[in-house]
């Protein structure tokens, strides 16, 4: 038997719950579907012998439309937030040394030369026009202001957003407010001071969030309110649009409504969806739909990486752990990419006397770590954090989750990949897309443009139900 609905959206992580939540909660009859036996995507939390894991995004920045969505779910009480004043380390020649993440930091620190200096000192008073063609950020850096930088700061933050290669990764398309600042005024300090004054203005910058039985609550509280409007265990095998038959010119129509087949766990179904939301990595997006949209889709390369969980009794760490946690350069030689201190940052991350940290292995620089089994990777991130942070004994507890395709990369075209990507998308009216591989892959981001998608939606619905 086939079934027909409103709208349909494929795949469950944050971007099709929030964008299935709102047209929902608008009185639109929206279905959600996902392959999975679980809503959430990475976005899982999981306690074990008293700690509490994160087994993907560690944290997320409170933003507007994110804090009214948890406000809107019952779940604001349930929010934590970093200490605001919690530090970011580098790891230089093996020690810890403090991030300046602020000008007054940057030019008082020793970990910079006059001349990484002077080059901040000429972009704000200087002025420089970025290259017609798309530019690396590891190119725009040198270019700008110098390796020393890009090697220092710029790639392990890089690292810590994308895990990926700043020689690869596109400025503008992973960074576009830095891009657009240097095009408007010529500088990247002038422009962004200019955007901060035209921004409504806020009392301090959004604080690190996450919830006080992990990040999954938000998931839990989205799939609760979607009810049997969710499914999972549903995987879409096959999309054809045009159910009515293919018109002369051979082509679908643009208000053509869509067919999509499945499998499940007792068996195969159809249904027939007036218009699609896919909410899924862009290369099963890929899989399902036709060529000319797949082409651009299928160009999105994504870098594996390996999130690993190590509990440490407190006594026998000899570093207070006081602050975020450390990003590692990749000239000092180490595999691991960074560290995050969550027993620092929230409540009831670890038993009382332990201690928990986080670090991630892997990324578009190291994609061979994702090839080695989770002891090896344990072991691996253990023997390098072991001098960082003085300890002194093996850890009480592990866990390694690893993710062949972990984040997709804003490389090289993305831009242009993703305006053909919207250009071959707009004849067909009643698809939509959306995702970590659009708008940036914060959690914020993620659900801003899937709200964005949802608002499109319901103007459309509306449109054809008052015509």
């Amino acid at each position: 038997m086939t079934t027909r609905v409103p709208i349909l959206i494929v795949g469950a992580g944050i971007s099709g719950l929030a964008c299935a939540y709102h047209l929902v909660k608008s009185g639109i009859d929206a279905q959600i579907v996902e392959a999975g036996p679980r809503p959430g995507g990475v976005l899982r939390s999981e306690r074990r012998d008293g700690f509490l894991l994160e087994l993907g995004p560690q944290s997320f920045s409170g933003t507007p439309q994110l804090l009214e969505l948890c406000r809107d779910l019952g779940i604001e009480n349930e929010l934590v937030e970093a200490p605001h004043s919690a530090p970011r380390f580098l790891v230089i020649h093996g020690r810890l040394k403090p991030a300046p993440l602020s000008p007054p930091a940057f030019f008082a620190t020793s970990l910079f030369s006059a001349r990484t200096k002077f080059s901040i000192v000429s972009d704000l008073f200087g002025r420089t026009h970025p290259p017609a063609g798309d530019e690396s950020v590891a190119a725009f850096t040198r270019r700008k202001f110098s390796a020393e930088l890009l090697d220092k700061l710029v790639g392990p933050l890089v690292s810590g957003i994308y895990a990926g290669d700043p020689e690869k990764l596109s400025l503008r398309a992973a960074f576009p407010r830095i891009h657009e600042a240097e095009r408007a005024t010529g500088s990247v300090l002038r422009g962004m001071m200019r955007v901060r004054k035209s921004e409504p203005v806020r009392k301090q910058r959004p604080a690190l969030q996450s919830f006080r039985d992990g990040n999954e609550t938000l998931i839990k509280a989205l799939a609760a309110n979607l009810g049997p409007a969710l499914r999972c265990g549903v995987e879409v095998r096959a999309i054809q649009q045009g159910v009515h038959g293919i018109p002369p010119s051979g082509k679908p129509q643009s208000s053509e409504a869509f067919l999509v087949s499945s499998k499940t766990t007792s068996g195969s179904e159809s249904v027939i969806a007036d218009r699609l939301v896919l909410a899924t990595p862009s290369y099963v997006a890929a899989s399902l739909l036709q060529p000319e949209l797949a082409a651009s889709l299928i160009e999105i390369e994504y870098a594996p990486l390996a999130v690993v969980s190590l509990g440490y009794n407190k006594r026998d760490v000899g570093h207070s752990l006081e602050g975020f946690g450390f990003l590692i350069p990749r000239s000092e030689g180490r595999r691991t990419l960074g560290t995050v201190w969550n027993s620092s940052l929230f409540p009831g991350r670890a038993p009382e006397g332990s201690v928990l940290l986080t670090s991630f292995v892997g990324g578009a620089t190291d994609p061979q770590a994702a090839a080695l089994s989770a002891e090896e990777i344990s072991a691996l991130v253990h023997r390098e954090i072991l001098p960082i942070l003085s300890i002194r004994n093996q850890p009480t507890f592990s866990n390694v989750e690893i993710y062949q395709r972990a984040l997709p990369q804003y490389n090289h075209g993305h831009t242009a990949r993703i305006a053909a990507l919207e250009s071959e998308s707009s004849s067909l009216l009643n698809l939509r897309l959306v995702g970590n591989y659009l708008r940036g892959p914060a959690i914020g981001a993620c659900m801003e443009q899937a709200i964005a998608v949802a608002d499109e939606l319901r103007a459309a619905v509306s449109g054809a139900s008052s015509g």
